[in-house]
């Protein structure tokens, strides 16, 4: 929400944002096991997404996720160098 409030994005900007990290992080770990039978049915494909209040949160979330080495996608949206949108690969339940 602080890029629609703060930032004055768009809806669609912000779905964009999420778009991008997507298929970012589904093409870094393409060949992950994890992700291999993730793409196997597509038409069941499960995801969760959830809010953090501001970019400094997301931050201190990518940085949690480095030091548990969990794999993942920080989207920086370019040119305006923002940290938007934080993207795990494909994990089982």
């Amino acid at each position: 929400k602080d890029l629609i409030s703060s930032l004055k994005w768009t809806l669609g900007a912000l779905i964009a944002q999420a778009c991008h990290a997507c298929t970012a992080t589904i093409h870094l770990f393409y060949e992950d096991q994890n992700t291999k039978e993730y793409l196997k049915d597509l038409d069941n494909m499960h995801k969760v997404v959830l809010e953090v209040p501001d970019e400094d949160v997301l931050m201190e979330l990518t940085l949690k996720l480095k030091l548990d080495n969990i794999d993942h996608k920080l989207w920086i949206e370019q040119p305006e160098d923002i940290a938007t949108c934080l993207v795990l690969k494909p994990y089982p339940k």
